[in-house]
């Protein structure tokens, strides 16, 4: 049975795969996108398929939907260091009052209500890997702390909404995700990697790259979350891939996997930036049944690919990052 979902930043990264998968399936998306992070592009190839609607709309301002809803997923947000800290603020209004509007639709629709969370809320954590249980290690007045904060502050309005109103909601902590469609100068580790290696530019790895993450392929990010729409479980779940590496070795799997020659570079490293990163996925694979099944290798090389079929195409019409835009912040001045 189809049904009709809201997705709040259906038109960035995650939020338009998860578009994607929705149309395929039969359901009727309505997809709610500001474009300061997105792009119309991202979603450009569901225009004119059955179900499928894209509102040009800024969720902190209001939410009107005429009709029944089924559920509301909340993506809508700057999600990259490079984008939260040049917009600061609207990433705090986003958290706090753009959740709220996208909970107090839920509420008047009765819909089924999940918040993407990300794993920025354990910090810099002294317990690894991070299960649900650890309450996290975040500086609040740090440059960070503008993206972790407002995430913290969307899962206790969540759950309030759900104490209070009685709204069906559910949270999912969402760790490192990568695939198609990541901007090449979102500042992200991975596609400036790639973005790097494909030009025959110098691979830039903070610190001394030792530093870790866990990453996943998007396909397997959109299942779980729509295993998670799909229960009645509160979360907040983690989902991500627990394969834990090092920058550097990702760096260099990247170099080998686009057959580059550029050398690794080091520069200065983020003010709190995390050292470890890992999910405790036990609780996904109890209640949702869910893990990821996409090698990350075979995931690299389909995000490979898929950059170079955007050089190709001469896609990426944006400059490349430039790393001293956003260095004093980076750095706490």
């Amino acid at each position: 049975m189809s049904q009709r979902v809201v997705v709040t930043g259906g038109a960035g990264f995650l939020g338009s795969h998860l578009c994607e998968r929705l149309i395929d399936r039969g359901d009727h998306v309505v997809c709610l996108d500001n474009f300061l992070t997105g792009s119309a592009a991202n979603v450009e190839h569901l225009q004119g398929r059955s179900g499928f609607r894209l509102v040009r709309t800024d969720v902190t301002d209001y939410i009107h939907i005429v009709g029944d809803v089924d559920v509301v997923l909340h993506f809508a947000s700057p999600a990259s260091p490079v984008d939260y800290l040049r917009h600061p603020i609207a990433t705090l209004k986003v958290g706090s009052i753009g959740t709220l509007h996208a909970l107090g639709l839920a509420k008047d629709k009765s819909a089924r209500f999940v918040l993407a969370s990300t794993s920025e809320v354990y910090g810099d954590p002294e317990v690894h890997p991070q299960p649900e249980s650890y309450w996290g290690h975040v500086n609040p007045v740090g440059p960070r702390g503008v993206y972790d904060e407002a995430k913290r502050f969307a899962e206790a309005l969540t759950l309030a909404y759900r104490h209070t109103h009685g709204v069906d909601t559910g949270i999912v902590r969402i760790f490192n995700t990568f695939g198609p469609r990541m901007r090449p100068d979102d500042g992200r580790a991975i596609p400036n990697f790639i973005r790097q290696a494909l030009a025959g530019e110098p691979v830039t790895v903070a610190g001394d790259g030792k530093q870790t993450r866990s990453i996943c392929f998007v396909d397997d990010l959109v299942t779980g979350i729509l295993a998670m729409a799909h229960s009645d479980h509160s979360g907040p779940i983690n989902l991500g891939n627990p394969h834990e590496i090092a920058m550097l070795d990702l760096a260099r799997w990247i170099i080998d996997l686009t057959g580059s020659q550029s050398p690794i570079v080091h520069i200065e490293r983020p003010v709190d930036d995390p050292t470890i990163r890992q999910p405790d996925t036990t609780l996904a694979e109890a209640v949702l049944g869910w893990q990821p099944e996409v090698e990350v290798g075979e995931g690299l090389t389909r995000t490979i690919e898929w950059f170079r079929a955007q050089e190709r195409r001469h896609a990426f019409d944006v400059p490349p990052l430039d790393p001293q835009a956003t260095e004093h912040i980076l750095r706490g001045e």
